[in-house]
Protein backbone atom coordinates (compact mmCIF):
# COMPACT_ATOMS: atom_id res chain seq x y z
CA UNK A 1 0.00 0.00 0.00
CA UNK A 2 1.60 3.71 -0.71
CA UNK A 3 3.04 5.55 1.55
CA UNK A 4 0.26 8.31 1.10
CA UNK A 5 -2.90 5.88 0.94
CA UNK A 6 -1.88 4.16 4.14
CA UNK A 7 -1.43 8.28 5.61
CA UNK A 8 -4.93 8.57 4.69
CA UNK A 9 -6.49 5.43 6.06
CA UNK A 10 -4.78 5.99 9.51
CA UNK A 11 -5.88 9.81 9.77
CA UNK A 12 -9.57 8.70 8.85
CA UNK A 13 -9.40 6.26 11.33
CA UNK A 14 -7.77 8.27 13.94
CA UNK A 15 -10.75 11.01 13.17
CA UNK A 16 -13.43 8.45 13.31
CA UNK A 17 -11.96 7.14 16.80
CA UNK A 18 -11.93 11.38 18.00
CA UNK A 19 -15.28 11.69 16.41
CA UNK A 20 -16.74 8.60 18.66
CA UNK A 21 -14.85 8.82 21.92
CA UNK A 22 -16.39 12.80 21.56
CA UNK A 23 -19.76 11.49 20.93
CA UNK A 24 -19.62 8.64 24.50
CA UNK A 25 -18.21 11.69 26.07
CA UNK A 26 -20.83 14.48 25.27
CA UNK A 27 -23.96 11.45 25.75
CA UNK A 28 -26.61 12.68 28.94
CA UNK A 29 -26.04 10.64 31.78
CA UNK A 30 -28.71 9.36 33.96
CA UNK A 31 -28.60 7.62 36.99
CA UNK A 32 -31.39 5.67 38.31
CA UNK A 33 -31.68 5.38 42.14
CA UNK A 34 -34.20 2.70 43.62
CA UNK A 35 -35.15 -0.69 45.70
CA UNK A 36 -35.76 -3.23 43.64
CA UNK A 37 -38.56 -2.29 41.54
CA UNK A 38 -35.69 0.14 40.17
CA UNK A 39 -33.29 -3.35 40.04
CA UNK A 40 -36.13 -5.21 37.86
CA UNK A 41 -36.85 -8.03 40.39
CA UNK A 42 -39.15 -10.42 38.94
CA UNK A 43 -39.08 -8.79 35.53
CA UNK A 44 -38.13 -11.35 32.41
CA UNK A 45 -36.19 -10.83 29.75
CA UNK A 46 -33.99 -7.60 32.05
CA UNK A 47 -36.81 -5.98 30.72
CA UNK A 48 -36.27 -3.02 33.88
CA UNK A 49 -37.71 0.96 33.54
CA UNK A 50 -33.96 1.88 33.10
CA UNK A 51 -33.78 -0.46 30.15
CA UNK A 52 -37.02 0.87 28.61
CA UNK A 53 -35.95 4.50 29.38
CA UNK A 54 -32.63 4.10 27.26
CA UNK A 55 -34.62 2.80 24.64
CA UNK A 56 -37.13 5.91 24.83
CA UNK A 57 -34.02 8.26 25.11
CA UNK A 58 -32.00 7.30 22.33
CA UNK A 59 -28.32 7.12 21.74
CA UNK A 60 -27.40 10.39 22.77
CA UNK A 61 -28.66 9.10 26.75
CA UNK A 62 -26.50 7.03 28.77
CA UNK A 63 -29.04 5.46 31.33
CA UNK A 64 -27.70 3.27 34.18
CA UNK A 65 -29.01 1.23 36.68
CA UNK A 66 -28.51 2.10 40.58
CA UNK A 67 -31.53 0.21 41.94
CA UNK A 68 -30.55 -2.49 45.17
CA UNK A 69 -33.18 -4.68 46.43
CA UNK A 70 -34.35 -3.84 50.03
CA UNK A 71 -32.77 -0.48 50.24
CA UNK A 72 -34.04 2.13 52.43
CA UNK A 73 -33.87 5.81 51.92
CA UNK A 74 -33.87 5.74 56.08
CA UNK A 75 -29.95 6.30 57.25
CA UNK A 76 -31.27 4.41 60.32
CA UNK A 77 -33.27 1.76 58.20
CA UNK A 78 -32.83 -2.08 57.84
CA UNK A 79 -30.97 -1.48 54.77
CA UNK A 80 -29.97 2.05 54.09
CA UNK A 81 -28.97 2.84 50.89
CA UNK A 82 -26.64 5.33 51.70
CA UNK A 83 -24.53 2.44 53.26
CA UNK A 84 -23.89 0.95 49.86
CA UNK A 85 -20.56 1.10 47.13
CA UNK A 86 -23.60 1.67 44.43
CA UNK A 87 -24.26 4.76 45.89
CA UNK A 88 -20.56 6.08 45.89
CA UNK A 89 -20.33 4.78 42.18
CA UNK A 90 -23.26 7.08 41.59
CA UNK A 91 -21.83 9.75 42.91
CA UNK A 92 -18.88 9.17 41.19
CA UNK A 93 -20.11 8.84 37.85
CA UNK A 94 -20.73 12.50 37.81
CA UNK A 95 -24.47 11.47 36.26
CA UNK A 96 -25.83 15.02 34.71
CA UNK A 97 -29.71 13.36 35.88
CA UNK A 98 -30.52 11.57 38.47
CA UNK A 99 -34.14 9.59 39.26
CA UNK A 100 -34.46 8.87 42.94
CA UNK A 101 -36.89 6.27 43.82
CA UNK A 102 -37.24 5.17 46.98
CA UNK A 103 -39.34 4.88 50.32
CA UNK A 104 -41.15 1.73 49.52
CA UNK A 105 -38.87 -0.27 51.99
CA UNK A 106 -38.76 2.46 54.36
CA UNK A 107 -42.98 2.05 54.95
CA UNK A 108 -41.98 -1.38 56.78
CA UNK A 109 -42.53 -1.26 60.78
CA UNK A 110 -39.00 -1.48 61.52
CA UNK A 111 -37.89 1.01 58.98
CA UNK A 112 -41.29 3.71 59.48
CA UNK A 113 -40.94 4.10 63.42
CA UNK A 114 -37.80 6.45 62.24
CA UNK A 115 -40.17 8.08 60.37
CA UNK A 116 -39.49 11.53 61.45
CA UNK A 117 -36.22 11.20 60.09
CA UNK A 118 -36.83 10.36 56.33
CA UNK A 119 -37.42 14.19 55.06
CA UNK A 120 -34.19 15.46 56.53
CA UNK A 121 -32.49 12.18 55.38
CA UNK A 122 -34.56 12.36 51.93
CA UNK A 123 -33.16 16.30 51.66
CA UNK A 124 -29.73 15.15 52.21
CA UNK A 125 -29.68 12.65 49.67
CA UNK A 126 -31.02 15.29 47.16
CA UNK A 127 -28.56 17.84 48.14
CA UNK A 128 -25.22 14.92 47.86
CA UNK A 129 -25.94 14.89 44.47
CA UNK A 130 -26.93 18.78 43.86
CA UNK A 131 -23.37 19.21 45.16
CA UNK A 132 -21.34 17.31 42.35
CA UNK A 133 -19.27 19.53 40.03
CA UNK A 134 -21.65 17.85 37.19
CA UNK A 135 -25.09 20.07 38.74
CA UNK A 136 -27.35 17.25 37.87
CA UNK A 137 -31.04 17.83 37.38
CA UNK A 138 -32.88 15.82 39.98
CA UNK A 139 -36.01 13.99 40.09
CA UNK A 140 -37.64 12.57 43.26
CA UNK A 141 -40.61 10.18 42.53
CA UNK A 142 -43.44 9.24 44.30
CA UNK A 143 -43.15 5.52 44.66
CA UNK A 144 -46.12 3.38 42.58
CA UNK A 145 -48.72 1.68 44.70
CA UNK A 146 -47.92 -1.22 46.56
CA UNK A 147 -51.39 -3.16 45.81
CA UNK A 148 -51.27 -5.04 48.84
CA UNK A 149 -48.72 -6.06 51.83
CA UNK A 150 -46.01 -8.02 51.27
CA UNK A 151 -42.51 -8.06 52.36
CA UNK A 152 -43.19 -5.81 55.53
CA UNK A 153 -44.40 -3.12 53.07
CA UNK A 154 -47.51 -1.00 54.00
CA UNK A 155 -49.71 0.58 50.89
CA UNK A 156 -51.22 3.02 53.50
CA UNK A 157 -48.30 3.91 54.92
CA UNK A 158 -47.37 5.12 50.84
CA UNK A 159 -50.23 6.21 50.38
CA UNK A 160 -51.15 8.58 53.17
CA UNK A 161 -47.29 9.17 54.59
CA UNK A 162 -44.83 9.09 52.30
CA UNK A 163 -46.38 10.71 49.23
CA UNK A 164 -47.19 13.97 50.35
CA UNK A 165 -43.77 14.09 52.23
CA UNK A 166 -42.49 13.58 48.70
CA UNK A 167 -44.58 16.91 48.04
CA UNK A 168 -42.88 18.46 51.59
CA UNK A 169 -38.94 17.50 49.90
CA UNK A 170 -39.40 18.95 46.58
CA UNK A 171 -40.30 22.02 47.80
CA UNK A 172 -37.34 21.63 50.54
CA UNK A 173 -34.59 20.69 47.66
CA UNK A 174 -36.31 22.62 44.50
CA UNK A 175 -36.30 19.04 43.20
CA UNK A 176 -38.88 18.14 40.27
CA UNK A 177 -41.46 15.33 41.30
CA UNK A 178 -42.58 12.72 38.98
CA UNK A 179 -45.72 11.00 40.38
CA UNK A 180 -45.33 6.90 39.22
CA UNK A 181 -47.85 6.75 42.17
CA UNK A 182 -51.47 7.84 40.07
CA UNK A 183 -50.50 6.33 36.77
CA UNK A 184 -50.57 2.84 38.18
CA UNK A 185 -53.40 3.37 40.28
CA UNK A 186 -55.78 0.18 39.63
CA UNK A 187 -53.37 -2.09 37.50
CA UNK A 188 -52.85 -4.95 40.07
CA UNK A 189 -52.45 -6.90 37.50
CA UNK A 190 -49.30 -5.48 36.50
CA UNK A 191 -47.19 -6.25 39.67
CA UNK A 192 -48.33 -10.39 40.32
CA UNK A 193 -46.67 -9.96 44.54
CA UNK A 194 -48.66 -6.50 44.89
CA UNK A 195 -45.29 -4.86 45.46
CA UNK A 196 -42.99 -5.20 41.60
CA UNK A 197 -44.09 -4.52 38.54
CA UNK A 198 -44.07 -6.55 35.45
CA UNK A 199 -42.01 -5.74 32.15
CA UNK A 200 -45.46 -4.27 31.15
CA UNK A 201 -45.26 -2.00 34.53
CA UNK A 202 -41.95 -1.05 33.92
CA UNK A 203 -43.10 0.56 30.55
CA UNK A 204 -45.59 2.95 32.45
CA UNK A 205 -42.91 3.65 34.92
CA UNK A 206 -40.22 4.32 32.23
CA UNK A 207 -42.76 6.65 30.36
CA UNK A 208 -43.22 8.68 33.30
CA UNK A 209 -39.77 9.78 33.70
CA UNK A 210 -39.19 9.66 29.80
CA UNK A 211 -41.90 12.49 29.75
CA UNK A 212 -40.40 14.18 32.88
CA UNK A 213 -37.24 14.38 31.56
CA UNK A 214 -38.02 15.24 27.88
Amino acid sequence: MPSRILKSWFLSLLLALIISTSVAQTKIKVACMGNSITEGYGVKDGRTYPVQLQELLGGTYDVRNYGLGGRTLLKKGDRPYWKEAKYQEALQWQPNVVIIKLGTNDSKPQNWKYKADFKKDYVAFVKSFKKLPSHPKVYICKPMPAYRANFGINPEVIKNEILPLVEAIARKTHAQVIDLYTPLLGHDDLAPDGIHPTAEGDAILAQEVYKAIK
